[in-house]
């Protein structure tokens, strides 16, 4: 990943942020709402982790089929999903209560997810939200070698196939930050002295990490066989479980950046960005399925990520209705505000776009 930092413009003579920052506000006064979750957020978080610890429970205390067994680890799964959408990315964000320690504390579900709360500030907070669909900063895009998420990646023969395999390998996401992602980004981000508000000393972090990390494998492993279950169906269960959080967490994440409508813009020579870093979200960002009640409950209002982009310390809870004030303000401005109006049609254009992206280029990437 590069280093320096791209620099976006600072001339927004069309004044768009300031009129559309002034709108939403007002949206709030008239309505006598605060910007932070409510009732609707705490009941979601209340099923997404008894989703998640309910099936855990019953597994170590039942004796029941293997089918049965299966379908609770999957649904172990979406509850981890829908806490790491829900619960764990409002409160990191700071937007899920007013008060400090209680988004503290929501945000320290990070642990149930095999992750870590210094790694996924520096990398989501800082790197994707700054630097959005930009290739070299925004480490979203940074998938190894194995796939090919914009045209300044190197293109490798193998990528011709990726719109065929990419999806195999997304289910790997969070099992990925149980076994190696978190070291390797650990260490990067601090020699970096990258943070997300004040920077603790590196013995904490590494120190947190290794706790939690021991503890997390003392619950979702130890704890299993100790009581008695064979240790390769604790294996099997948990590899299921990780897989299905990190597919639904992977394509939800990639449809609202990786598809042929969304820029993918270069610093120029000096590094500037042409954009003020508010209108370049509305470039560089998708909505997808807006009027489904389902896919905005389960998403964390994530199928919303103009309105999060741009407004990322209010709660998702309020994502409806303030995208018809920002869909508004773009269209006034001239300014695009891409969106799918269904899953379906989301999911269709990422892959073609990581078909299109596995073809060689014409001219050779970056990087």
């Amino acid at each position: 990943m590069n280093i320096t930092p791209p620099v976006f413009s600072k001339n927004d003579s069309m004044r768009f942020f300031r009129t559309l920052n002034k709108r939403v506000n007002n949206y709030f006064k008239e309505n006598k709402l605060k910007k932070t979750g409510n009732w609707k957020l705490h009941i979601k978080t209340i099923v997404m982790f008894g989703a998640l610890l309910a099936p855990y429970f019953i597994l170590l205390t039942l004796d029941i089929p293997v089918w049965a067994q299966l379908l609770l680890t999957v649904l172990m799964g979406v509850g981890m999903a829908g806490i790491g959408m829900n619960v764990m990315h409002d409160a990191n964000h700071g937007s899920y209560s007013s008060k400090t320690w209680l988004n503290k504390v929501m945000g320290s579900s990070m642990y149930l997810l095999a992750g870590n709360v210094y790694n996924w500030q520096v990398q989501h907070n800082v790197l994707h939200h700054t630097y959005t669909n930009i290739h070299g900063h925004d480490e979203d895009l940074d998938a190894g070698r194995i796939i090919r998420f914009t045209q300044s990646a190197k293109w490798r023969r193998f990528h011709k196939f990726q719109h065929y395999y990419s999806v195999f390998l997304y289910g790997l996401l969070t099992f990925n930050w149980a076994i190696t992602t978190d070291i390797k980004q650990m260490r990067r981000y601090i020699k970096r002295g990258l943070s997300y508000g004040d920077f603790r000393s590196p013995v904490k972090q590494w120190t947190v990490l290794v706790v939690t990390k021991l503890l997390y494998a003392l619950v979702w492993l130890a704890v299993p066989m100790l009581l008695g279950i064979v240790w390769w169906k604790v294996l099997i269960g948990f590899f299921i479980m990780h897989y299905t959080a990190g597919l639904i967490l992977s394509i939800v994440f990639q449809l609202a950046h990786v598809v042929e409508e969304t820029d993918n813009p270069i610093p120029d020579e000096s590094g500037q960005i042409e954009n003020t870093w508010a209108i370049h979200q509305l470039h560089t960002t998708a909505n997808f399925a807006p009027k489904n009640k389902i896919i905005n409950w389960f998403t964390g209002g994530l199928n919303h990520q103009i309105e999060h982009h741009i407004f990322p310390h209010i709660s998702h809870i309020h994502y409806s209705e303030i995208a018809k004030i920002v869909k508004e303000t773009a269209r006034e401005y001239n300014l695009p505000y891409h969106e799918f109006n269904t899953m379906t049609e989301a999911i269709a254009a990422h892959f073609k776009h990581l078909k299109e992206l596995g073809m060689k280029p014409s001219q050779p990437a970056l990087n």
